[in-house]
């Protein structure tokens, strides 16, 4: 009606694949590719070479490696598989930090959160510390061997994500306490606590023979309820005019009725019968008082510690995600020297794939260095297999040149 187009039951249906279809272009949008080739003659001419080949379809940065200690071959070789395993360990502290980090923001600051998500002393963006890659000699000495800097980064990071675990378990516990006092202050009358709706006049004062009831009825039946709450099934022990509506929401009202205590139970179950719903409730203005208390303590405890742990938070995402990156440069390193041999000559390169390009700079950096492994070459040809070059695109998880992917969506579950 009126401007609004009609939504058909077609556009209900389509709206889940849409959104499906959204997270996935996030996910691909936020995707680099780290690849190293040969500098063939020199790195500097080998950079030239890719960008000029692919910077219509890419976004080009040079991946800065300083000469590392390169060590023995059983070294390197032992490193690349110590490194194939601690990889994904420190992406996904670097993950669980920044979603944490989400997890604990207001709804309102979310949209903020990559203010936080910021790395190293000049508080880069995750995009802008990847692009512009500097190794840190302060923490990585470039004197250490290759296994030393490793083992560094293990127990650092390994440290930092013990602590989240202790940090987020108190903050959460906290938080889980305070949910539950609130979840029993919202809901319906069916449900939720009565103690913050009463007051100390709408009970009978304390007696060994009466006590005021709370009950629950439905507000269709409320005239059912006056006109018959002081006989229901018969009881005869119920003080007339004792009802009285104390509180609303949508779906019911809350009155209150005083019975002789010998008659609770039948009169429970008489009002049961007619959908009256009596509610456990003993008027103690102490124990109000204490879950008031109770309440406002978790707040303030609450908030004093989210600063510390958010401050905790950034420091330390800080701290995983140079270290991730770090050991991006570790692999590149050792798999471009495993591969390319002695001496250290290769030209590291992040590249951001243009918008719905990743398929065509595959291709393009197959047909570019196709030609780095001959038996790749010559497989292909036998076989009469269209390889593109890389294994999300093609048949088969190989590449002649040295590529790792690196998702910088670390919100992504």
């Amino acid at each position: 009606k009126g401007d609004f187009p009609a939504i058909s039951a077609y556009h209900v249906t389509l709206w889940p694949v849409l959104e499906y279809i959204e997270r996935e272009e996030e996910a691909i949008m936020a995707e680099y590719w780290l690849v190293s080739v040969p500098g063939d003659p020199t790195p500097r001419q080998s950079w030239e070479f890719m960008n000029e080949k692919t910077n219509s379809i890419s976004s080009n940065y040079k991946f800065n490696i300083p000469d590392l200690k390169v060590g023995t071959l059983d070294v390197l070789v032992a490193l690349s598989d110590q490194l194939q395993k601690l990889d994904p360990f420190v992406e996904n502290v670097a993950r669980k930090m920044a979603q944490y980090m989400a997890d604990i923001l207001e709804p309102e600051d979310k949209e903020r959160l990559h203010e936080n998500l910021l790395v190293g002393p000049s508080k880069l963006s995750m995009e802008g510390f990847l692009n512009h890659f500097q190794w840190d000699p302060a923490k990585f000495p470039l004197r250490q061997p290759l296994p030393n800097i490793v083992d560094g980064i293990s127990k650092m990071v390994t440290q930092i994500d013990t602590d989240l675990k202790q940090k987020s378990q108190a903050y959460n516990t906290l938080r889980s306490n305070l949910t539950t006092i609130e979840r029993r202050a919202t809901g319906n009358l069916m449900s939720r606590s009565l103690g913050e709706l009463v007051k100390k006049e709408h009970f009978v004062p304390e007696s060994e023979y009466m006590q005021t009831l709370l009950v629950v009825v439905p507000k269709s039946l409320y005239r059912e309820w006056t006109n018959s709450y002081e006989t229901l099934g018969e009881v005869t022990m119920v003080v007339p005019r004792s009802t009285q509506l104390i509180h609303e929401d949508s779906e019911y009202g809350l009155y209150t009725v005083t019975v002789f205590k010998k008659v609770i139970d039948e009169y429970k179950m008489h009002a049961r019968e007619k959908k009256f719903v009596v509610r456990d409730f003993v008027y103690d203005p102490q124990a109000i008082r204490a879950e008031i208390e109770e309440k406002h303590k978790l707040e303030v405890q609450l908030k004093k510690q989210f600063g510390p742990l958010m401050n905790w938070l950034k420091v330390n995402f800080s701290q995983a995600f140079s270290a991730w990156i770090h050991l991006k440069a570790l692999r590149v390193f050792t798999e471009s020297v495993l591969r390319y041999s002695l001496p250290v000559n290769f030209q590291a390169v992040v590249m951001k794939p243009h918008r719905k390009a990743q398929k065509k700079l595959g291709e393009t950096l197959h047909q570019l260095y196709a030609h780095l492994d001959t038996k790749f070459v010559v497989s292909s040809a036998e076989d009469n297999i269209d390889l593109p070059g890389l294994a999300q695109f093609g048949q088969q998880d190989y590449h002649p040149y040295v590529f790792f992917k690196v998702n910088l969506n670390l919100l992504e579950k």
